[in-house]
């Protein structure tokens, strides 16, 4: 039977208080004891709960992942994968505890933010994929608890954000397309209420705008990240204006842009010799499509680690609440091709 608390107390002869408060080590335990206390619970052989552990301590060294949609994403999509990778290689190195929790925006109705966390005895949380309709958008303005948001460009007492420079980014991109004489553009854009939705979207309008062109309405579709309702919707816009309206496809995910890529094969086209597609993030498949796709890299491991790094810091103080602005790059493959 493996050992318990009170198997060490008893062999060290202390209380139970006592084994507790040398496990998380309160400054009111003597060397002497403490020592006695942890030669105790090598001989016994005794692990203590992580989870009560916590839950005794005066402090927390327990960080939380909180990914909104994660039943939405796509196969193909490792983007999840990757940040999470990012997060437990910080957390690896500077001894803390991590804990995914998957939630929705109907779940965030039923539980604050705050009150999620405290009855998880979570010091801080790195949240992905809320909207700006969610509840928990509206209440980390005020939160007590520190946390720290990817692509939701917001800043707070507690509230820090780790992003690439999404308007600088598809700028850029719908740059390269205009340069290469790309100057009917239609936008595969994703759910209307992300924040990255409309960060992207600014970019895109700056650039159409710097070079003296418009996007009408009608040539915005919004496919909520989605690679079959990019699939369907680029369909429809290609049977529709057939090669009357558009020349390129600036799509705000690769998974949508891999979406835009189907439809227009198989609507009887080539990519890039009809239509030319751009994507946004680098996934590891967009290098394996073809053609190869035309795309904004970002590190999501580099995003990642950087978010727990951020997030520790506001733990430690709240002042150091800013918005981190990850690296990207313009990866140029054979998806597009100049007029």
């Amino acid at each position: 039977m493996a050992a318990t608390i009170h198997d060490v107390a008893k062999h060290a002869g202390v209380s139970i208080g006592t084994v507790s408060r040398a496990i998380n080590n309160y400054k009111d335990i003597s060397p002497e004891t403490k020592e006695r206390v942890f030669k105790s619970i090598k001989e016994l052989g005794y692990t203590p709960n992580v989870i009560a552990r916590g839950l005794s301590s005066k402090t927390t060294s327990n960080i939380g992942v909180i990914v909104s949609g994660l039943l939405d994403s796509n196969r193909f999509d490792n983007l999840w994968y990757m940040l999470l990778q990012g997060i437990y290689r910080y957390t690896s190195e500077n001894d803390l505890e991590v804990a995914i929790y998957p939630t929705n925006s109907k779940e965030q109705t039923r539980k604050s933010y705050t009150k999620f966390c405290k009855e998880r005895n979570i010091a801080g949380a790195i949240i992905s994929g809320i909207t700006i309709t969610d509840v928990y958008f509206k209440e980390l303005v005020n939160a007590e608890i520190p946390c720290v948001v990817i692509d939701v460009p917001m800043v707070g007492k507690k509230v820090g954000c780790v992003s690439v420079d999404n308007i600088k980014a598809s700028a850029e991109i719908t740059d390269y397309l205009i340069s290469n004489n790309h100057t009917k553009l239609c936008v595969i854009a994703g759910k209307k209420t992300a924040a990255v939705t409309l960060d992207r979207m600014k970019g895109i309008n700056q650039s159409v705008m710097s070079n003296g062109l418009q996007i009408d309405d009608e040539d915005i579709l919004y496919c909520d990240f989605s690679q079959e309702i990019a699939y369907k919707n680029v369909r429809e816009y290609i049977e529709k204006h057939d090669k009357s309206r558009a020349t390129a496809f600036v799509c705000m995910s690769d998974i949508m842009a891999m979406g835009a890529i189907d439809a227009i094969k198989d609507c009887g086209y080539s990519v890039p010799g009809d239509f030319s597609v751009t994507g946004f993030d680098d996934i590891p498949v967009s290098q394996l499509i073809s053609p190869a796709l035309t795309t904004i890299r970002q590190d999501l491991i580099q995003i990642g680690y950087e978010s727990a790094a951020l997030l520790k810091k506001i733990i430690d103080d709240p002042s150091e609440a800013k918005h981190v602005y990850a690296q990207y790059q313009l990866m140029i493959r054979s998806s597009v091709r100049s007029l």
